[in-house]
C-alpha cells in the first residue's frame, strides 16, 4: 500500500511520460486504421484526423526511443514499463505487418489486423494505469 507521500508507479514522472508517448502512438494508429477505412469518393477526411495520423512516424520513433531504456526503481515502476514496452514493441510489429501487407496487395486484412492489436493493446491499459 502506498502511504500518503509515496507515489505508486502510475504516478512515477517516468511512466506519465512513457505512457503519454504510448497513448499518442495508439491515437495515431487509430487514425491510420480510419483513414484507411475511410471511402473514397465520400465525405473529405476531416483535417485532425489526417493530422494525427501524419504524426505517426514521429510518434513511432518517440515511443520506441522510450522503450529503449532501461527503467530502474521500485519493482511496480519497472514491471509498469515493461508492460509499456511491450505493448509499444507489439504495437511496432503490428504497423510493420500493416505497411507490408498494404504494399503487397492485402489491404483490407492489413486494416483488420492492425485495429486488432491496437484494440488488444487499449484492452491491457489496466496494466500501466
Amino acid at each position: 500500500m502506498n502511504g500518503p507521500t509515496r507515489r505508486g508507479p502510475g504516478k512515477d514522472p517516468r511512466i506519465v511520460t512513457f505512457r503519454g508517448a504510448l497513448e499518442s502512438l495508439i491515437e495515431s494508429l487509430d487514425a491510420t486504421v480510419r483513414i484507411a477505412r475511410w471511402e473514397p469518393g465520400g465525405e473529405p477526411i476531416p483535417e485532425p484526423l489526417r493530422l494525427i495520423a501524419a504524426e505517426l512516424q514521429d510518434r513511432l520513433g518517440s515511443a520506441n526511443r522510450l522503450a529503449a531504456g532501461r527503467f530502474v526503481g521500485a519493482p511496480a515502476v519497472v514491471a509498469t514499463s515493461d508492460a509499456i514496452k511491450e505493448a509499444v514493441r507489439d504495437l511496432d510489429a503490428a504497423f510493420v505487418a500493416y505497411r507490408k501487407r498494404s504494399e503487397g496487395g492485402q489491404r483490407q486484412e492489413a486494416i483488420i489486423e492492425l485495429d486488432g492489436e491496437v484494440g488488444r493493446i487499449k484492452l491491457d491499459a489496466h496494466r500501466w494505469d
